[in-house]
């Protein structure tokens, strides 16, 4: 059914008890279809962190190799298996209708961080010097990652930080409540040790005494700016010009990113007795977290449409709610009310329904005329969004209609040796979507400086026998312990405990291992049933044919039940639980099992 392909070949170790033998490279487009398809989680991840094999290690107890599997794709995996937006999960095969609920993989790459040996060693594979040179303008979670594996492919790096310290907004935006800060600055160091040059306190821009771009891109051979979204997006009132700097008009009013950045700069924050936050994302989730924190009694985050509709995890929302944190949907704010003295005593809310849905998979909100009402408030939070700023480039470069900077295919902007990445290029996101951007561009970054491109091929491991257990489907989801709510006074003191290494081996059973390709050997199979008749659901079908795509991917299974028209017993990955009871129950040993999944080798 598949036919010949090239691929190259590398011989290692007799199989041991996972199975590992003779290694296969293929750059055959059908098993690099193969794994996009069949791997939903891989797939879906930003990074394209290669979630079942880090997920099997933890199940094996190899901590330290796990983190190790991370940290190829996602740079800072402690880091992210505490904040990440998990994109992974919502594709999981396991939370697919009738299988349960998804694996807990986020909380898993964090345990993976934390279990890891003390004296774990990081190891890298290294390429040889380039003699190229790399200015980085920015050390948020884009510029680290591209940095990172720019420092790997052989380049010089140096990355222009204008902060104190790096990080971005995993330090300046995100609560240490959420994200410990010695764990930050211990992935950071991993991250930036091998070479790259930090120089923080920089000011890269056209102000007088900074930095201009224009003098980096005769320094270095290429400059990628990594500057991300730091402008507040303005909330249009009724009665004020658009584009009001409201934390000006009212000293009761902040925005959500300058209200967390202040903090964590040290600055001492306070709130009013009652904290109306406007908001429906993390940002909005975090101001309100912390404004309980800082003495709010009464903390409301309003929502355009309803709470089912917006982009954050359910653990994070479900935390924001046992914290006392009310929730209030179908409302946009249309004015402020002030006091005499000027001073903020409510907002004026119009009432929404839901109407129809964006693009982004999102519902709109539709007011509904005369339904104007307030509540009363003594401090308000606005934290709707962020969008880029442009005016620290002391050139003219393309940009789109959203402000946006405008890159082409090999990811430079209009200017000759300038590139761009993360939330600079497509507007706020998250730290995963940031990451796995950037090493998108510092891919193409490297394959202009050196004038070839590293080959992503897919790797086929053989495996010995079957590693999951059809038990494992019943493993109910591993929920996440957090502290009492009586110590969530402190802005530092993490919520989140971890699992122990009980939680964390029973929640690596679930994971469906979908990198394992259960495949029929037709010239073998004497067309027993025995393995359809064995399989505990419907994963193993007659087809008379399959279609190809270009990409590599296959189209809907042909099936039939004419025993003369078939081609092919096919194995259906979308239904396979990978229980290995069809490759125990064939006659003729015609089920072949191998590990699937993407590797970069020197072109």
């Amino acid at each position: 059914m598949r036919g010949d392909h090239a691929s190259t070949e590398k011989t290692g170790p007799s199989p041991d008890k996972n199975g590992q033998g003779t290694i296969h490279y293929s750059d055959d487009p059908r098993d690099a279809g193969w794994v996009r398809q069949n791997i939903p989680c891989q797939t879906a991840c930003p990074a394209g962190t290669n979630v079942p094999a880090y997920i099997r290690a933890i199940a094996d107890g190899r901590h330290g190799e796990a983190y190790e599997i991370n940290r190829e794709a996602n740079v800072l995996p402690g880091v992210l298996g505490r904040i990440c937006s998990r994109p992974c999960e919502s594709a999981c095969r396991h939370g697919w209708a009738g299988n349960g609920d998804p694996v807990g993989i986020c909380n898993l790459k964090r345990s993976a961080a934390d279990m890891k040996d003390a004296r774990h060693r990081i190891t890298e594979r290294l390429y040889a010097p380039t003699g190229k040179r790399v200015a980085v303008v920015g050390a948020g979670p884009a510029g680290v990652a591209a940095a990172y594996d720019l420092s790997l492919l052989g380049h010089d790096v140096v990355i222009f930080e204008r902060e104190e310290k790096p990080g971005g907004m995993l330090r300046y935006g995100i609560p240490e409540f959420r994200l410990p800060r010695p764990l930050l600055e211990i992935e950071l160091h991993n991250a930036l040790r091998l070479g790259v040059q930090l120089r923080t306190g920089v000011t890269v821009g056209a102000g007088k005494g900074a930095t201009r771009v224009s003098t980096l891109l005769s320094d270095f051979d290429a400059v990628l700016l990594a500057t991300g979204c730091m402008a507040p997006v303005h909330l249009p009132l009724r009665g004020l010009p658009d584009g009001t700097d409201l934390s000006q008009h009212c000293q009761d009013v902040e925005y959500g990113l300058g209200f967390l950045v202040d903090l964590h700069r040290g600055q001492n924050k306070r709130v009013g007795r009652r904290v109306a936050v406007v908001g429906a994302g993390f940002t909005a989730l975090d101001c309100a977290r912390v404004a309980k924190r800082l003495g709010g009694q009464e903390v409301t985050i309003h929502l355009r449409t309803s709470e089912e509709y917006i982009p954050v995890t359910s653990e994070e929302l479900f935390e924001t709610k046992r914290e006392g944190i009310r929730i209030k949907g179908l409302r946009t704010p249309v004015a402020l009310r002030t006091d005499e003295n000027g001073r903020l005593i409510g907002v004026e809310f119009v009432q929404n329904r839901l109407g129809g849905w964006r693009d982004n998979g999102r519902r709109l909100a539709a007011p509904i005329e005369g339904s104007e009402f307030v509540e009363e408030c003594d401090t308000l939070i606005i934290a709707i969004g962020q969008r880029t700023v442009n005016d620290f480039l002391d050139m003219r470069v393309e940009v789109g209609r959203s402000g946006n900077v405008r890159i082409a295919e090999n990811g430079m902007t209009s200017v000759h040796g300038l590139f761009a990445a993360g939330d600079y290029v497509g507007g706020a996101s998250t730290a995963i979507e940031a990451i796995g951007h950037a090493r998108q561009i510092a891919d193409k970054i490297d394959t202009w400086l050196v004038g070839r491109k590293r080959r992503r091929v897919v790797s086929m491991e053989p495996v010995a026998a079957p590693l999951r257990q059809p038990a494992h489907d019943f493993i109910p989801r591993q929920h996440m312990p957090t502290i009492p709510l009586p110590e969530r006074h402190q802005l530092t003191r993490e919520v989140e405990c971890g699992y122990n290494q009980n939680l964390a081996s029973e929640e690596a059973k679930r994971c469906y291992l979908c990198d394992l390709r259960y495949q029929i050997n037709v010239d073998r199979c004497i067309y027993c049933r025995a393995c359809i008749e064995v399989a505990p659901r419907n994963c193993i079908k007659l087809v008379h044919s399959v279609e190809i795509r270009e990409d590599g991917t296959h189209g809907p299974l042909q099936e039939t039940k004419e025993w003369q028209k078939v081609a092919a017993i096919w194995i259906d990955n979308n239904e396979c639980i990978r229980c290995g009871a069809c490759f125990k129950v064939c006659p003729v040993a015609c089920i072949s099992i191998t590990r699937n999944h993407f590797v970069t080798v020197d072109g």
